[in-house]
């Protein structure tokens, strides 16, 4: 009978063995079988793919100027048979001095555009969030068309409402 025992006993070790070698066998195929999905969906290094390979200096960017279009925009709405009014501060962001000096020379051509535009909403477009931010770009597409045109380069990176107050 002892014997039996520890032939039962014996088994028993030796089927835990084999189940934690075969847990330890699966565990290192999963965690093998992610590396090797990370490393195939990855996108290739620039050691790998030398066309990738960017020149720094290239790509830093210009410090920003911030220009204020002077004096600001004021434009009227008529609402429900009330005169309703705008008045709007606007910066642009532009990132080179030629254009600062273009927005200068040219500043009665970019100041129509805008108080066309602006004046051209209606005065429940612009109460919302968006139809400012969609009066923004707006404003942002005018300004670079126009520059475009005068010294071929769009020139300004963004136009910024910095003081909106209607009433």
């Amino acid at each position: 009978m002892a014997e039996e025992g520890e032939a039962t006993e014996g088994g028993g070790k030796k089927k835990l063995i084999v189940l934690i070698v075969v847990g330890l066998f699966l565990i290192a195929l999963s965690v093998g079988g992610t590396v090797a999905a990370l490393k195939f969906l990855s996108p290739p290094s620039p050691v790998e793919n030398p066309e990738a390979v960017v020149d720094p200096i290239l790509t830093t960017k210009k410090p920003a100027i911030y220009y204020p279009i002077k004096p600001e925009i004021v434009v009227n709405y008529g609402d429900k048979g009330r005169q309703r009014y705008a008045q709007i501060e606007v910066t642009l962001l532009i990132r080179e001095q030629d254009v600062v000096v273009a927005v200068e020379l040219h500043a009665p051509m970019i100041t129509n555009a805008l108080i066309m535009i602006i004046g051209g909403q209606t005065y429940e477009e612009v109460q919302t969030a968006e139809g400012k931010e969609l009066l923004r770009q707006q404003c942002l597409q005018s300004i670079q068309q126009i520059l475009e045109k005068e010294i071929g380069k769009p020139g300004v990176e963004q136009v910024l409402f910095t003081n909106f107050v209607m009433q």
